[in-house]
């Protein structure tokens, strides 16, 4: 108990010596450079380099203008010319920011004045009283009366330390070296996040293509980066999520000293891509702005329209399957440098468009796209063909005998009539995913194995006309 006691009183010694200290302020007017890194999923690197005055030996310092929502715990300031020579002793995030309401806060239990004004003599009366709350309405007690609302202007004797008109980490350091420091403070926050959008437009015979990538930024962090070097993340990084603590004042043991460390340029980092924005850019308070990730111009393209089946009725007797089923239409391109790309894409939403036949443009579809690297396809779904529709119809069914390892087979007849009112040719590609051991007995057009378990077909059907597939297939399990 003695040990747990002299411990209490060691802290509030090392408090009252701390709230001793003058307090040196830096404000933006300090900041040299600014780099923000950020990530997909609301998370940031801000690497903020400033100029500052420093006491020999300790001192406490008041890191003005950061993030409100910086995760105190990943902090760290070192000095960039004589490393190791400021150490930081202990740091508070005050995050708590100066309102009329906060204020009256904190001057619950404590004592303000009370300002009145007479309405027709202007005469200014004081008296003093004591906040008793302040959530829902303010209660006060003057003299030995208590009083609800606010009858006057109230005047506080002061701003507590740790209400601040800013986001502030406030450190105690210990300053070995010059009075005049170039220091960097390093911290992950969040309330800084990212987005690609793209934008493409599809040329009149629907084979090639022009695209358009966007970053989106948005800043809810509370703070502003002025003429800040832009990097951003394109991955999926792993995040332990920390369980969070909304206290005023957060205490952090000292972090160890760290050794040093025309659209937008790329390259991989770890499992990931990094893209740089060329030159800085400001990224206000409470703002959201595009900038340009990449243009590229006559990428080839590839429209499909496809019929996809179901497995279920390979082994059930169900007759009509649909009349004017809807075709989905794809359009496919290659992130290629072939194809004019081969930049990695990151993940986002590709909005399609193309131009009427009086030259207006017009949105015709978009889809999400994952992380894409280079070289791989990127296919994305526009909608439903309104003119290509299918008729499907299960024309025989029966269960056949069977030997071996094989508990039960079936052999079914199908009928699939693709009909085209547009006023030139198609190709459907007709999908079946097959289910078991499965054999096509025959067809009137000849199918692809697209997988293990699926058949495919591409079936030509002339303008203003219609085509028929037929085939019979036989399902073991």
């Amino acid at each position: 108990m003695r040990n747990q006691f002299g411990l209490v009183l060691m802290g509030l010694f090392l408090t009252s010596a701390w709230a001793q200290l003058p307090e040196q302020r830096s404000t933006l007017a300090d900041q040299t450079a600014v780099a923000i890194t950020i990530y997909n999923n609301d998370l940031a690197l801000v690497k903020d380099h400033r100029k500052i005055e420093l006491m020999h030996g300790v001192s406490s310092l008041a890191f003005r203008d950061v993030s409100a929502k910086m995760r105190p715990e990943t902090a760290l300031l070192r000095s960039l010319a004589e490393v190791g020579s400021v150490s930081v002793l202990e740091q508070n995030f005050d995050f708590d920011l100066l309102t009329p309401q906060s204020l009256l806060n904190k001057y619950v239990g404590q004592t303000v004045n009370v300002v009145r004004t007479h309405p027709q003599s202007g005469l200014e009366t004081s008296e003093k009283a004591t906040v008793l709350a302040s959530s829902n309405g303010v209660v006060l007690k003057i003299g030995q009366r208590i009083e609800t609302g606010i009858p006057g202007r109230l005047v506080f004797d002061e701003v507590p330390a740790n209400l601040r008109e800013r986001p502030t980490l406030v450190m105690r350091l210990d300053n070995s070296g010059a009075t005049q420091q170039n220091v960097a403070l390093s911290y992950l926050t969040a309330g800084l996040s990212w987005k690609a959008d793209y934008v493409v437009e599809l040329n009149n015979n629907d084979d090639k293509l022009d695209i358009s990538g966007w970053v989106t930024l948005t800043n809810t962090s509370g703070a502003t980066y002025r003429n800040a070097k832009l990097q951003l993340v394109a991955g999926d990084v792993n995040r332990v999520m920390p369980q969070l603590q909304r206290n005023s004042m957060v205490m952090l043991a000292a972090p160890a000293p760290s050794a040093r460390v025309a659209s937008m340029a790329e390259e991989s980092l770890f499992e990931y891509h990094l893209y740089t924005l060329n030159s800085p850019t400001t990224v206000a308070e409470n703002q959201t702005k595009q900038v340009a990730l990449l243009s590229a111009a006559g990428v080839p393209a590839r429209k499909e329209f496809l019929l996809r089946g179901s497995d279920y009725y390979y082994q059930s007797s169900v007759g009509d399957l649909g009349q004017k089923i809807k075709i989905a239409v794809f359009i496919e391109f290659e992130n290629h440098t072939n194809a004019h790309l081969g930049m990695p894409l990151p993940k986002g939403i590709i909005r399609v468009y193309k131009n009427d036949t009086q030259g207006n443009v017009q949105f015709i579809g978009e889809d999400s796209v994952d992380h894409t690297p280079k070289n791989e396809k990127v296919r994305l779904k526009l909608g439903d063909a309104f003119d290509v529709t299918a008729d499907k119809r299960q024309t025989e069914f029966k269960k056949v005998t069977h030997s071996g390892k094989f508990s039960s087979a079936f052999e079914s007849a199908y009928e699939v009539v693709l009909k085209n009112a547009k006023k030139e040719a198609v190709t459907v590609t007709v999908q079946e995913p097959m289910p078991g051991e499965w054999q096509v007995l025959s067809e009137n057009l000849a199918h692809s194995k697209g997988s293990s378990n699926t058949a495919v077909w591409k079936v030509r059907v002339p303008p203003e006309s219609s085509s028929i597939l037929t085939y019979r297939v036989l399902v073991r399990y």
